[in-house]
């Protein structure tokens, strides 16, 4: 037989008060806010480690082009995403079979890294996404919304 005490305890112990739901909602939304943005920050670390990984080898490509030809190109031939490194556009010899693009690059959208040269010396530059690397340049050539890291010719 049951009290009227134990019934009316089993009727407030039915469920959450709607202060306590508030509660853990909001507990929820701040954890996932600040998961979110370092989050967002693994993402432009892992894209600038691919970029210059991308930087190396175009450099030891460019390096094994030096070493058969006497020099480094001062064009890339058909610079384009996934084209081939070539000696010229006549002879098959191929230093590199694709070209790396940007990851943040797109179909309608190809981002390049900068390649120039004057045959004896070159310069590779890529465009950071993380402003606080410890690799950038001491000039940036990126414009204000990311930092440069560029690779010479050793």
């Amino acid at each position: 037989m049951k009290t009227i005490y134990s019934l009316q305890f089993a009727r407030y112990k039915k469920g959450f008060t709607l202060i306590e739901l508030l509660i853990s909602i909001t507990i929820i939304g701040i954890l996932s806010a600040l998961l979110l943005t370092n989050f967002v920050g693994v993402r432009q670390r892992s894209r600038d480690g691919v970029r210059k990984s991308d930087l190396r080898q175009i450099q030891s490509a460019l390096e094994l082009y030096r070493s058969d030809q006497g020099g480094y190109p001062t064009t890339l031939y058909n610079p384009t995403c996934n084209s081939s490194l070539k000696n010229s556009p006549l002879n098959n010899v191929t230093y590199m079979q694709k070209i790396p693009c940007d990851p943040s690059s797109s179909a309608s959208n190809p981002l390049l890294y900068v390649y120039s040269s004057d045959g004896a010396t070159y310069s590779l530059t890529a465009c950071l996404e993380n402003t606080n690397d410890s690799q950038k340049d001491s000039t940036n050539a990126c414009g204000s919304a990311a930092v440069s890291y560029t690779l010479q010719n050793p």
